[in-house]
């Protein structure tokens, strides 16, 4: 099969709808971030992106905005138009109705069940489809819900913090704060874009942490797009497995947002509204992604402590590291990143890609994704 080819014209306009696609980032998970350009004699006619997940879908804003305008021109979306009834109605038929002559697709539904469906619908009524144009920068939008779709579990990132010499906290266990102030806002950012926020027990004793978005630390430009009020807090999650926690702590005592504890055995505690337990099956980190998979929590941010990190990193579990280095040595009896790893042979090490590397304020981010051996 050859690839369609696409002209500049195309890439332009496809290009705008993935610009669209991306002011969803925050608010459409757990369905995929869609942007649509409607496109007649060379003009834009229509555009919209999905906002959150039960409203229109990106076609749908994108076909009001064009009207009558919308008959025979042609729509540029970035991922395949639906051709299901879900809480909508499938978007290749409302592209049928308004009599599109051509529909443009960056890529084709990762649902093995669903894939290709929407464009033969739109083709048995003698619209002409064509897709692949620029699905790796489609894809990178929609990493959770790719994985969800393909293997029916969540898209982990791990956040990690340490000194320039890898340790995340001095001997006395003290480690506030290790990086600077930019460096905290930008992970408000990576949280505000989670389903859920995954923590520890251990973590939460030792901290005390909320693990929720504070909208008053997000960069100005966010908080413009995205008042107070129109911004979701992310599940947490938290990983008790043997019930040490209490209602003492303060991402427990916020009765307004939602808590998943995870544990091994029955509840011991009775807990508020908000706090839902559940049992794992065991104590692999397999039942925990399981659970989150069973939640409809596709997309993780991990903050946790070293045995953790490296229990995700030995069971192939993390998807994306985000880690902070801040210019600062804090010595050989500090505790260290991740010798929870224990690894023993140059053969067992876990290799990193880096696809980002840049300075937040004083200290360094990498962005690298592991390749599992």
């Amino acid at each position: 099969m050859t690839t369609p080819a696409f002209s500049a014209w195309d890439h332009q306009m496809m290009s705008r709808a993935l610009q669209l696609a991306a002011k969803g980032r925050f608010t459409t998970s757990p369905n995929p971030r869609v942007g649509c350009v409607i496109v007649q004699d060379g003009e834009i006619v229509g555009e919209g992106f999905h906002y959150r997940a039960g409203e229109p879908h990106a076609e749908v804003y994108a076909l009001r905005e064009a009207g009558e305008k919308a008959k025979g021109a042609t729509a540029y979306v970035t991922l395949e138009p639906c051709s299901h009834y879900g809480r909508t109605p499938p978007c290749a038929e409302a592209l049928i109705n308004a009599g599109v002559g051509e529909v443009i697709c960056a890529m084709v539904d990762p649902n093995p069940l669903v894939g290709g469906k929407g464009l033969a619908m739109l083709e048995a009524q003698g619209i002409r489809t064509r897709h692949g144009l620029l699905q790796t920068e489609a894809e990178a939008l929609n990493p959770a819900f790719i994985k969800k779709m393909t293997v029916n579990r969540p898209f982990v990132r791990l956040k990690m913090a340490a000194s320039l010499d890898g340790k995340t906290a001095l001997a006395n266990g003290e480690s506030k704060w290790i990086t600077g102030a930019a460096a905290r806002s930008d992970v408000q950012v990576w949280r505000a874009q989670a389903d859920a926020i995954l923590s520890t027990s251990g973590t939460v004793r030792a901290d005390d942490p909320m693990l929720n978005v504070r909208w008053e630390q997000l960069p100005p430009s966010i908080q413009q797009q995205y008042p107070r009020s129109e911004l979701r807090q992310p599940v947490r999650v938290i990983v008790d497995r043997h019930q040490t926690l209490t209602p003492t702590y303060q991402c427990l005592r916020e009765a307004a947002d939602p808590v998943h504890l995870l544990h091994l055995g029955t509840s011991e505690h009775t807990w508020a509204d908000n706090i839902a337990t559940h049992q794992l099956a065991d104590e692999r980190i397999d039942s925990v992604m399981s659970y989150l998979a069973s939640a409809n929590l596709n997309h993780i941010f991990v903050e946790a402590g070293a045995t953790f990190a490296g229990a995700l990193l030995a069971a192939q579990a993390v998807d994306e590291l985000v880690l902070y280095l801040a210019p600062k040595l804090m010595g050989g009896d500090s505790r260290s990143l991740l010798g929870a790893l224990g690894l023993s042979a140059m053969d067992q090490v876990i290799d990193l890609k880096f696809t980002d590397v840049r300075l937040v304020g004083d200290d360094i981010r990498i962005i690298a994704t592991p390749i599992y051996r």
